[in-house]
């Protein structure tokens, strides 16, 4: 740890130490420290913010022509795009996803800054019908300060998909990375200031969610959180936010259901629930990590399952062809071990998986191999409780009001998968399932121009489509009289 040399935060545009705690940032799959740097203090917080409310008011960015500040969107898009080598290494290196995902996550961080210059380029206002001798206009306006808190599973695309729409409506934007990923918030920032945002419009204040995001939150210069998360900390913030009357978009966590009725074409629905559950490590909130499989397949459609599971390559992310990397730490890993033991002691049986994978490439790093349990009911902890890891728990259904009851019996509402060759029961099933998105004989897509949220304890509001922009804004109705007499209230 000692030759690194400590990486300097961004502070309203100052890049210097924190004042915070020194800590490192380690690679998932040596242990090994790849970055040291100090976290933001409270000291840090107060002034990035403050000057953050200045650039914001000062700077000109939120007066800018709106097809001006598409432009400088445009260049981060293309500096991420020349970088992006660069930046999957460095996205590998941050949380230890393999090399093939981490190029995908650089190249949706560019799509994302690029659709949000372009959506601001075309973004319109509203006249509204006049109701009187008026006419009526529906605007928006930039907030202000805003934070953007998110998290260490996807950390450049999920900064993009926050950075981007808020840069794009003209606020000022204070980035909480995770404290265990912080090093892709730190190039973002570099890179937009190299595109041309001006200086003290973007912070970077890496630091403990319970003391910097917890002090950014509750800063009454701050006009909104978007926060990706775990829900107990997503219903914190919405309670100071409810102090504040503060708007907030909250991510949060997931037990997502698979469906695969008894006419699905199996090759296509085997391979999307693999990759529904598995790619991540399963470390992704939208995982399908509940399997409901229509009884007359059930046996053949797990039994396939279970040895495609068992032949995925698990390993080195540097690897080109490495499909599941290790956990994001020790003591994640060790949880989701618990999870796996508590799921056995509630009756079920391990398939396949539900150990270390063992010798000299995993003995250091944080592998868990991909795991499969059944004997299990909806109701069991197991399969209520998100896991956040590549556990999978599979359980056969009788008919289609079974299925709906169970898949609909969670607190989460996030995503669901549908896998049938019949399109009017896959549209049923899918208008019946309550999620945020549903994937129809397919899983885990997503574009930039659809929103994406959850229901319930998978949060509130929408990130990402045309829309995504106001969020960030506020709605303001203007009238312009046209009478040619005065109001005649006063005769």
């Amino acid at each position: 740890m000692s030759h690194l040399e400590l990486l300097p935060i961004n502070v309203a545009g100052e890049w210097r130490l924190g004042g915070g705690d020194e800590y490192q940032s380690l690679y998932p799959a040596t242990g090994e420290p790849i970055a040291r740097l100090r976290a933001a203090s409270l000291a840090d917080v107060e002034e990035a913010i403050a000057h953050a409310d200045v650039a914001f008011r000062t700077s000109g960015w939120a007066q800018m022509l709106p097809h001006l500040r598409a432009a400088v969107l445009h260049r981060v898009a293309a500096i991420i795009r020349e970088r992006s080598e660069d930046l999957a290494q460095k996205q590998r290196l941050d949380n230890g996803k393999p090399i093939s995902e981490t190029r995908a996550l650089v190249a949706s961080a560019a799509g994302t800054f690029q659709f949000f210059a372009a959506a601001l380029e075309t973004l319109e206002d509203t006249i509204t019908p006049s109701r009187g001798p008026f006419v009526t206009m529906s605007v928006h306006e930039p907030m202000g300060v805003v934070a953007a808190i998110t998290p260490w599973n996807s950390p450049i695309a999920s900064e993009a998909q926050k950075l981007a729409p808020a840069l794009a409506a003209g606020n000022a934007v204070v980035v909480k990375p995770a404290e265990v990923t912080p090093l892709m918030a730190l190039e973002l920032a570099k890179i937009c200031e190299e595109a041309g945002v001006p200086r003290g419009i973007v912070s970077v204040l890496p630091g403990k969610g319970s003391v910097i995001g917890d002090a950014i939150t509750k800063h009454p210069l701050v006009k909104r959180v978007s926060f990706t998360g775990g829900t107990t900390t997503g219903k914190h913030i919405a309670h100071i936010a409810a102090d504040k009357m503060m708007p907030v978009s909250l991510e949060l966590g997931g037990k997502s259901p698979t469906m695969v009725l008894d006419d699905a074409d199996l090759d296509h629905a085997v391979a999307g629930v693999l990759y529904g559950i598995f790619s991540s490590s399963g470390e992704s909130c939208i995982a399908g990590s509940r399997l409901f499989v229509a009884r007359g397949i059930y046996d053949e459609f797990v039994t396939r399952l279970a040895e495609a599971a068992k032949n995925l390559r698990v390993g080195d992310p540097a690897d080109e062809r490495t499909q599941m990397g290790p956990l994001i730490t020790a003591k994640h890993r060790e949880g989701i071990e618990r999870y796996v033991d508590l799921g056995v002691s509630e009756g079920g049986r391990i398939r396949t998986g539900g150990v270390r994978p063992q010798g000299a490439g995993f003995d250091a790093g944080y592998f868990y191999t991909p795991t499969i349990l059944e004997g299990l009911t909806n109701s069991a902890r197991i399969t209520q409780e998100e896991i956040f890891g590549p556990v999978l728990v599979a359980m056969p259904f009788d008919n289609e009001e079974e299925l709906i009851a169970q898949a609909n019996d969670s607190v989460y509402a996030l995503a669901a998968g549908v896998w049938s060759r019949d399109f009017k029961r896959a549209w049923r099933l899918g208008r019946a399932v309550q999620a945020g998105t549903v994937w129809v004989n397919t899983y885990k897509q997503f574009s930039v121009s659809t929103p994406f949220g959850g229901w319930r304890d998978s949060g509130l509001g929408r990130e990402k489509g045309r829309e995504g922009i106001f969020q960030y804004m506020e709605q303001k109705s203007m009238y312009w009289g046209t009478n040619e007499q005065p109001i005649p209230w006063s005769k």
